[in-house]
């Protein structure tokens, strides 16, 4: 592929209280019925596929127009393949987040020349309507807000067993959609060329199936990319925390005091917007280095034992498993409120709050009360699920940078002759990082230095890039609205 680089609404509604007891639930609508008891068509008679309702297309087609406006990337790799299809053959089975940014994606996917198929990583994040724009469009999504665990299964299964068209790429938020495929369909990695993957969990799960020796296929780590851990991870989630919390809880930060399990660059970002806005933040962290980066940040380093008690609000942004226990949920104060920034949903035990003695209440969508038998209750969001795409929206621009990675990975892994890549996981080419960042700078009308002949042989470099060694680490702090970058020694 000759023009890459070679290495490559929320308003306000009347509240309804309702009190189940501990059980699950989704939203309501006017229309209860499920999708996969819908016999629904697009305009072309075409029934591949499973939405909430085909009829809100329009409105999904509108919100995927706005989206283009801030993904200049995406845009420009449309028009610089107009020519060229470098997906061409690729048949990409894809499980993320179905918004009008993911949207903008797929239709540049296809333009790229691949056929897609399309399930959603969580179960509260899919737009309804930009589903039902894209079945319209021609793609066969099996995606809907408020999915049952049940359905989530089935809409994956229903993008991967299908008669006469099987996948050769996969790309992945989470690793579910490569777990399923690994449990019930490993035949068919005897045709996947590579695995692109993009957040932590996802990442997590593929590099123990390769120190296993179980991964067949090479895979593309994406969340560790410079333009996804600087980008998509700090910035997005500094602006999106804000929105998600306000949206839900109505909430005024300042003088709230907020724990912030891990201090990764998710929670820099949360820790960076609440601090700005007048909260008081402690930060749990079991790395040493991101300790000390919290410490030096102005942050109170603690145990989440040591101020459960008092915090006002916990939020998890750490990857892991039971970071909020039972035990931990028990101590919190009357209103407390709880939620996730981490893409899996096992940082909070919710499952230990499915219990007779606790009574769950309906509030608002997304906003549960749990309510103790002495009538202490906390404000659960998102059931533990990821907050920001449950519950309100995520920068376009910053979700540009990631989605323009993820097509580069792509297209690298799917492209790349064979033995370049084995059976490992690897992190994107340094130029290919570069690449993508340079797609965003014409937004700013930023212009580039460049270096001399001189220059570029005093410092060893190509004038082109990459410019950083592959060991180089960016360490972004945000600190008074600024950028710092730091390095850290060991001794």
């Amino acid at each position: 592929f000759s023009k890459f680089p070679s290495s490559l609404s929320y308003f306000f509604t009347p509240v309804f209280y309702s009190v189940f007891p501990a059980a699950s639930y989704t939203d309501s609508s006017d229309d209860e019925t499920s999708p996969r008891d819908k016999q629904q068509k697009n305009s072309k008679g075409n029934s591949d596929f499973c939405v909430k309702n085909i009829k809100q297309a329009e409105f999904g087609r509108r919100e995927i127009e706005i989206a283009e406006q801030e993904m200049p990337a995406l845009m420009a790799l449309r028009k610089r393949a107009q020519g060229e299809k470098p997906l061409a053959g690729a048949k990409i089975v894809g499980c993320t987040h179905i918004t009008a940014q993911t949207a903008v994606l797929m239709e540049t996917l296809g333009a790229l020349g691949a056929q897609c198929r399309w399930a959603a990583c969580n179960i509260y994040s899919t737009l309804n309507e930009v589903a039902a724009a894209l079945a319209e469009s021609g793609f066969p999504v099996f995606a809907w807000k408020g999915e049952s665990e049940d359905d989530f299964w089935w809409c994956i299964d229903r993008c991967v067993n299908v008669e006469g068209w099987q996948p050769n790429m996969i790309l992945d938020d989470g690793g579910d959609l490569t777990h399923w495929i690994y449990k019930k369909y490993p035949n068919m990695f005897k045709k996947i060329k590579g695995i692109v993957e993009e957040s932590v969990t996802g990442v997590h799960r593929l590099y123990q199936l390769s120190k296993a020796g179980k991964l067949c296929v090479p895979a593309m780590n994406v969340n560790d990319s410079v333009t996804k851990q600087k980008f998509d991870n700090l910035y997005c989630c500094r602006e999106s925390i804000l929105d998600g919390l306000k949206r839900t809880t109505d909430m005024m930060f300042g003088g709230k005091q907020v724990v912030v399990c891990g201090y990764g660059e998710v929670g820099k970002g949360c820790c960076a917007a609440l601090k700005a806005m007048g909260s008081i933040v402690y930060v749990t962290e079991i790395d040493p280095i991101c300790a000390l980066q919290a410490c030096m940040d102005g942050f109170r380093l603690v145990k989440l034992n040591e101020v459960i008690r008092q915090v006002d609000i916990v939020i998890t942004c750490t990857g892991n498993k039971n970071v909020v226990t039972r035990e931990h949920l028990d101590r919190m104060k009357n209103s407390c409120i709880v939620c996730n920034m981490g893409h899996s949903n096992t940082e909070i035990d919710v499952a230990s709050l499915r219990t007779p003695e606790l009574t769950w209440e309906r509030v608002r969508s997304q906003v549960d009360h749990v309510i103790w038998p002495d009538g202490k209750r906390i404000v659960l969001l998102a059931e533990g699920r990821l907050l920001n795409l449950s519950c309100s929206t995520v920068p376009t621009f910053v979700l540009s940078i990631t989605a323009t990675t993820q097509a580069l990975a792509l297209i690298e892994l799917y492209n790349a002759p064979e033995g370049r890549y084995k059976q490992d996981v690897y992190l994107l080419p340094k130029k290919m990082d570069e690449y993508v960042a340079s797609l965003h700078l014409p937004t700013f009308d930023a212009h580039l230095t460049e270096l001399t002949d001189e220059q570029a042989k005093y410092l060893g470099l190509n004038k082109n890039g990459p410019f950083k060694p592959n060991y180089y680490r960016y360490l972004e702090l945000p600190r008074n609205g600024e950028a710092w970058v730091i390095m850290s020694f060991l001794h």
